[in-house]
């Protein structure tokens, strides 16, 4: 998609966001799908939450991603049909594919697999070239370094040689974070790049004890922004790093971190740059998630494009908003490396005169695997190999886990914990990355660890009342939905077993929650207590791993129990964020 910044000025607040502008139809059947017209004098590259990903995936986008309020049919919350109708893509099509849940089955037969990083380095590679010398630039949003089996066993070191021949000049981080201060700080010393964030600071306890940090007289921690001079311009590169991360994960893995959106700090820097600096440009690589990207938008004035990552949303266009120093165009590129962001820039003296845009799907079937990265993979995987090539089982459905309310992943995860731990209720978490698996294609040890590869995996079964587990759901809901997204952490609703729920989205915290019955029809009792399975807990346990419980149930070849979602939705019916089987 092409789109200029007069378009996107002219169309700022509620025209902006109309289904009229334009957008130049691909097919996985053009061999110029790739072929961007030369523009401007500045080529941003913009990557993020690929979960280390270094294989082409199947990565279903959910068919459910509800706004609530003011947000409800407003990007990035459409699904299926309506975010079709909203960003004018052809049904049918590889972008359709590429961007929805839509028939996903059969055009994944059809257009293939997407991402990979040696097919990523072809691109870049190309799109680079074809900016010319010193006009463009590499970014990196953050969750980089895991997601993956090999990322996990190597502590994120295998995604470092892997960026730094793929050439991302900076990053931002989330759960790179998770394997704590050590293994982040050598990873770090390899990394050929800048690590920015702006919004990481010492607590006061560890700055008071000279804890390592970027700028101790401040207490930040990282280096805040980069200037690079790009087609003779200034551009300021600012970091935002995942607020919650001390909320969201361990805080033993940060103990002497504090973190959070800071946007008064924010201001502060881009002020500086403007002024000091006389940048021309200025660019927020977030890890924010959008929905917080469009608050903060509105209340920072002096950024051009925040490229935005966490949240996993897919959006083909800028979103302009306006706040009292102009206005700033917010983008989010997707994950698992399915889209690469291509941010072309016309910079005059002190300001960006022009823009273009294209969020460009990666067909890995479209693109030569560049021979050194193919190298690479295989060098860092061969001694794992033949482990992860160990078949489970054979898929009976379509695996997938992203979607607000459920994913047949997180089912499957749920009977695991059921069965091996015995237990009347299971809980996973609603985390975002985990690739797809298709109807009839074997799931191998591999697979399982896409699922579930993390610093903090072990399984436990602990006791709660029904009045617990109903605060566990309004709490993560209440993150979901909130109605201010500086409460929102991302990620989606915890995924359950054992029973079911109704929830109205749209209600106050405390009242989304109701009708809590077990399997078997019962009513969840709130002063009684169940037995409860789970994983990826916060607080510290001794378990399984997930995955050797996950693998074990799936190679015991145990009827598969229920496919539908547990959870009724009460209030939504008409809202664009459900589209598709929920």
């Amino acid at each position: 998609m092409t789109i200029r910044r007069r378009d996107l000025l002219a169309l700022a607040g509620a025209a902006a966001l109309s289904p009229a502008l334009p957008w130049i139809a691909r097919s996985a059947d053009n061999p110029g799908v790739y072929d961007l017209q030369r523009f401007g004098n500045a080529r941003i590259l913009h990557m993020t939450d690929t979960h280390a990903q270094l294989s082409p995936v199947y990565f279903r986008e959910p068919s459910v991603n509800l706004g609530i309020g003011a947000m409800a049919g407003k990007p990035p919350h459409l699904v299926g049909r309506a975010f079709l109708e909203r960003f004018g893509i052809k049904p049918d099509s590889a972008d359709a594919y590429a961007f929805t849940c839509l028939d996903f089955e059969k055009s994944a037969a059809r257009f293939g697999k997407l991402g990979g990083f040696a097919h990523l380095k072809t691109l870049i590679d190309r799109l680079r070239s074809d900016a010319g010398p010193g006009r463009s630039v590499l970014l990196d949003g953050g969750d980089l370094w895991q997601g993956t089996g090999l990322a996990n066993t190597m502590q994120g070191a295998d995604m470092v040689e892997a960026a730094n021949l793929l050439g991302i000049e900076a990053m931002t981080g989330h759960w790179e974070f998770t394997y704590g201060e050590k293994a982040l700080r050598a990873n770090l010393d390899r990394f050929k790049g800048e690590f920015l964030a702006q919004n990481v600071f010492l607590t006061e306890e560890a700055a008071f004890n000279d804890a390592k940090a970027f700028d101790p007289a401040s207490g930040r921690v990282f280096k805040p922004a980069l200037i690079k001079e790009i087609g003779g311009a200034r551009i300021a590169i600012i970091g935002q790093a995942f607020p919650y991360v001390p909320i969201a994960h361990p805080k033993r893995f940060t103990p002497d971190w504090s973190f959070g959106i800071r946007d008064e700090e924010l201001q502060k820097l881009v002020d500086t740059l403007r002024t000091n600096d006389s940048v021309d440009a200025v660019l927020l690589l977030s890890h924010n998630g959008m929905d917080v990207d469009l608050k903060l938008a509105g209340r920072v004035r002096g950024i051009d494009v925040i490229l935005g990552g966490h949240t996993h949303d897919a959006i083909p266009q800028p979103i302009p908003i306006t706040n009292a120093g102009g206005t700033t165009l917010v983008t989010n590129a997707g994950s698992s490396g399915k889209f690469l962001g291509v941010l072309d820039l016309e910079l005059a003296k002190g300001r960006v005169s022009d823009v273009r845009y294209h969020l460009l799907p990666v067909f890995s079937e479209l693109l030569k695997p560049d021979a050194a990265m193919v190298a690479l993979i295989e060098k860092m995987r061969e001694p794992h190999a033949a482990d992860y090539a160990q078949k489970l089982a054979t898929a009976d459905r379509l695996l997938y886990r992203r979607g607000n309310f459920g994913g047949t992943v997180d089912q499957l995860i749920c009977e695991a914990l059921l069965s091996q731990f015995d237990a009347e209720i299971a809980l996973s978490p609603g985390f975002r990355w985990g690739n797809s698996i298709l109807p009839g294609q074997p799931v191998t040890m591999e697979d399982v660890l896409s699922e579930t590869a993390i610093s903090y995996p072990q399984s436990y079964a602990v006791s709660m009342t029904g009045g617990q587990i109903k605060d566990i759901l309004e709490d993560v809901c209440d993150n979901l939905f909130n109605a201010d997204p500086y409460y929102q952490q991302g990620g989606d609703m915890v995924r359950v077993g054992g029973f079911g729920y109704a929830c109205s989205p749209g209600e106050m915290v405390g009242r989304r929650i109701s009708e809590l019955k077990l399997d078997n029809g019962r009513r969840l009792e709130a002063s009684k207590s169940y037995k409860v399975a789970g994983w990826a807990s916060v607080n510290e346990q001794q378990g399984t791993p997930v995955w050797d419980l996950f693998a074990k149930h799936l190679a015991s070849a145990k009827t598969p129990g229920q496919h539908g979602s547990p959870v009724t939705l009460r209030g939504v019916d008409d809202n664009p964020g459900i589209g598709g089987p929920r």
